[in-house]
């Protein structure tokens, strides 16, 4: 599995503040980075794979949601994230 405990708590200690804080949006938002890279690279070798290209979209969907609501409330760490984690926009 590509997402283990390890790897999780890591992503949520870096971009939440700890490990516990799994509801925060940067660390939220960091999570489905990682998932939509996985997929990406999952999809650029099983093109004919539409279940994952729909949950790919979902995904994206969701990050996008949680990007706006973060520009909302807090325009420098919307800033912040996105150089970090590399998403253009």
């Amino acid at each position: 599995m590509y997402l283990t405990k390890e790897v999780k708590a890591e992503i949520f200690t870096k971009h939440g503040g700890k490990a516990e804080n799994t509801g925060s949006t940067e660390g939220q938002i960091a999570l489905f980075t990682h998932r939509i890279n996985h997929l990406t690279g999952h999809l650029k070798k099983n093109h004919k794979d539409f279940n994952t290209e729909r949950s790919l979209v979902k995904l994206v969907g969701k990050r996008r949601s949680l990007l706006d609501y973060l520009k909302k409330k807090d325009i420098v760490k919307y800033r912040e994230l996105i150089k970090e984690l590399g998403i253009r926009k």
